[in-house]
């Protein structure tokens, strides 16, 4: 593997020097810019707002989750720059805009640094210097320490990595409240334990992907069994934690329903997964483990927009 990863490094350095005229229009930009993951930024930072401070100005609050998008968009697009080399060989990245040749890495690099920079200029000013200074942080995290670092380095790349993904409930909470809360930083424990069975799900439908790319995903490394495994045990510490807003107060019933019933049925999706080693079915039941945490995630944090945003928060406990 490791010879693989130093060819892919070289190959990196060669794109890195590519110099020539974009063939990439508005839509290939956006899509450096990752927006599906930009959707989940905004929406969990949402979710971090309305938890603690419901009746924040909405001209304050649309300033404050914009720059949070431009700044996860900006991660999304160094990532995407550091990694065209990798892309370029893995069948569901490969159509990336830097690998299909529509945007040049010069190119993107600039554009991310530009929207890395003055997303957080313009966040500190609108809002306060921590939130500001926490979505440098994240931006840092995700384009540094996880992508050049720890994503080509160790399975654990996404246990750690996913911090940074966890982190705008956080950015949003110091953005309209001035400081971080107990709020923001349960949703962010519940975002970071979601993110290895997410992933690791995803990793043993596409290990092979992984492998050609030599990105030690843990089962490359540990093997399917052991990523099995670890899925279940995630998920069984997951399922609890993410009943915690209801414990803290600012869950209501809708919450403690709707977080019950998705443990219960992410736990039996990852028992499924450990029980199921090989052939299609294993592969399959991995696929909807991937597809379901999505909607577990969503239906968390959607419940409690609802609850809070539009005035249905009930208590259950406080």
């Amino acid at each position: 593997m490791s010879m693989v990863s130093n060819s892919l490094t070289d190959t990196s350095t060669e794109r890195l020097a590519t110099t020539g005229v974009s063939q990439g229009d508005v839509s290939d930009f956006f899509a450096l810019l990752k927006p599906r993951v930009m959707f989940l930024v905004v929406f969990t930072a949402l979710v971090g707002m309305v938890v603690v401070h419901p009746d924040i100005h909405p001209v304050v609050a649309f300033a404050a989750l914009l720059m949070i998008a431009i700044g996860g968009g900006a991660s999304g697009c160094l990532n995407m720059w550091w990694d065209a080399d990798i892309d370029a060989v893995m069948t569901r990245t490969r159509k990336r805009p830097i690998p299909a040749g529509k945007i040049q890495p010069g190119e993107a690099l600039a554009f991310g640094m530009t929207l890395s920079f003055g997303s957080v200029i313009v966040l500190g000013l609108v809002t306060n210097w921590l939130a500001a200074g926490l979505l440098a942080f994240t931006i840092f995290f995700y384009a540094v320490i996880y992508s050049m670092w720890l994503k080509r380095s160790t399975p654990q790349n996404i246990v750690i990595g996913g911090a940074a993904g966890a982190l705008p409930p956080v950015v949003a909470q110091a953005a309209v409240a001035g400081h971080v809360g107990w709020e923001s930083i349960i949703l962010f424990a519940i975002i970071f334990m979601w993110t290895p069975p997410h992933f690791w799900a995803l990793a043993l439908v596409k290990s092979g992907d992984y492998e050609r790319a030599g990105i030690p995903m843990m089962p490359n490394v540990a093997g399917p069994d052991s990523t099995r495994r670890q899925i279940l045990v995630y998920t069984v510490l997951l399922a609890p934690l993410g009943l915690a807003p209801v414990a803290f107060g600012f869950g209501g019933l809708a919450y403690a329903i709707i977080g019950t019933v998705g443990g219960l049925a992410m736990l039996a999706l990852a028992y499924q997964v450990y029980r199921l080693r090989e052939g299609e079915p294993a592969m399959r039941v991995a696929q909807q483990l991937f597809g379901f945490s999505i909607l577990y995630l969503f239906l968390l944090f959607a419940t409690l927009l609802a609850e809070h945003g539009l005035g249905f928060f009930r208590p259950v406990f406080g």
